[in-house]
C-alpha cells in the first residue's frame, strides 16, 4: 500500500530474503498468514461473513431479492458486488481515497464470479424468464494490510457458503403473472452451492521470484502482481462423508496491476504457482466451512406439540 513508508536499507532486506526463500516474517514464499473466519456475523443478513488475515479485516453481508431474469440468460439468477472502504483501513482511504480501489476490487470480483466455469448462476432461478433471485453481496474492508484480493474472495465464497434463501411455498399463474409466496419459518430455506465459486490468487513478483499473501510491506517492494482467479473444489465443501476428489483449476479471471512488465515463461510460472495455492487454500477453507456448519448443527429449530 502507498501508506506503507520503506528505507531502502529495508527494501533491500526483503528482496533479498524473497530469493533465498526466507521472507521477513519467517514464512516460504508459498505460505499464507494466519487467518481467523466468522460466518453469520450479521443477523439481518441472508449470509456473512468476517475474515482477518494478519491486519486485514474484511466483513461480508448477502442479502436476496426476487428479480426478473435477464432476456438472453431467462434460466440464471444474478449477482452484484458493493465495495466500501472504511476510512478507518488506512490513511490513505480517508475521504474519497478508497473509492478507485473498491471499484476494482468490485469489477474484479464481478468477472471472476460471472465466468461460465464459475459459479452457477442456475441455482438461482425461480420460474424460467420470469422470476429468478438476485443475490447482493456487500464487501466492507475495515482494515487494510495487504492482499486485499484474496482476502475479499475468501470471504465472499464463506458468505455464500453461510447463505440461506426461502423456500418458495406456492406460485400462483394469474393473468400470466407470477405470485410468489415465501416460507417464513427462517429454517425453511435452501443453501447455495459454492463448491466450484473461484478465489483470487495474487501473485506479487519481487526480484525474480513471486511470494503468495504479500504485506503491506512487500507490495511496496513490487512493480508487478498477477492477480488469477481459479475455480474451487466441490467435493471440499460437502458435508457427506465423500472422498475428496482432485479436481482441475479453472481459469476465470487473470488481472495485472503495477508498472512493470513479464515474460511470458515468468508469467507461466506464477499462474502454475498460483493454482498450487489456489487448491490448498480451497481445501482448507473448505474444511473449515463444513466443520462449522455441522458444529451448529443442534441449534437449528426443533417442532413440539401439534404446532409443526
Amino acid at each position: 500500500m502507498a501508506g506503507v513508508l520503506l528505507s531502502s536499507t529495508e527494501k533491500v532486506f526483503i528482496i533479498h530474503g524473497v530469493q533465498d526463500d526466507y521472507r521477513s516474517d519467517g514464512r516460504s514464499n508459498i505460505d499464507y498468514r494466519p487467518m481467523e473466519l466468522e460466518t453469520d456475523v450479521v443477523s439481518h443478513a441472508n449470509g456473512s461473513a468476517r475474515l482477518r488475515l494478519a491486519n486485514t479485516d474484511i466483513l461480508v453481508g448477502v442479502k436476496t431479492e426476487i428479480d426478473v431474469p435477464k432476456p438472453d440468460k431467462p434460466k440464471e439468477g444474478k449477482i452484484e458486488f458493493f465495495v466500501d472502504c472504511s476510512a478507518n483501513a488506512t490513511p490513505e482511504f480517508e475521504g474519497r481515497g478508497g473509492e478507485q480501489l473498491a471499484i476494482s476490487i468490485s469489477n474484479l470480483m464481478q468477472r471472476n464470479y460471472h465466468s461460465s466455469q464459475a459459479f452457477s448462476l442456475k441455482q438461482l432461478c425461480i420460474f424460467e424468464g420470469k422470476q429468478c433471485w438476485k443475490l447482493y453481496v456487500d464487501i466492507l474492508i475495515l482494515e487494510c494490510g495487504g492482499n486485499l484480493c484474496d482476502a475479499v474472495s475468501l470471504a465472499v465464497k464463506a458468505a455464500l457458503f453461510n447463505t440461506r434463501i426461502p423456500f418458495v411455498k406456492a406460485a400462483l399463474l394469474d393473468g400470466g403473472n407470477v405470485d410468489l409466496q415465501l416460507s417464513d419459518d427462517p429454517y425453511d430455506c435452501k443453501l447455495l452451492d459454492v463448491g466450484s465459486a473461484p478465489l483470487l490468487i495474487t501473485l506479487c513478483k519481487i526480484g525474480e521470484k513471486y511470494v503468495v499473501d504479500p504485506s503491506a510491506e512487500e507490495e511496496r517492494c513490487s512493480v508487478i502482481s498477477v492477480v488469477v482467479g481459479i475455480t474451487g473444489n466441490p467435493s471440499c465443501y460437502s458435508d457427506k462423508n465423500v472422498e475428496l476428489t482432485d479436481t482441475e483449476g479453472k481459469f476465470t479471471t487473470i488481472d495485472l496491476s503495477g508498472p512493470g512488465s513479464l515474460a511470458p515463461k515468468t508469467l507461466k510460472n506464477a499462474i502454475t504457482q498460483g493454482i498450487v495455492a489456489a487448491k490448498l487454500l480451497d481445501k482448507a477453507l473448505g474444511k473449515a466451512l463444513v466443520r462449522e456448519r455441522k458444529e451448529n448443527v443442534t441449534l437449528k429449530k426443533h417442532s413440539y406439540g401439534f404446532l409443526k
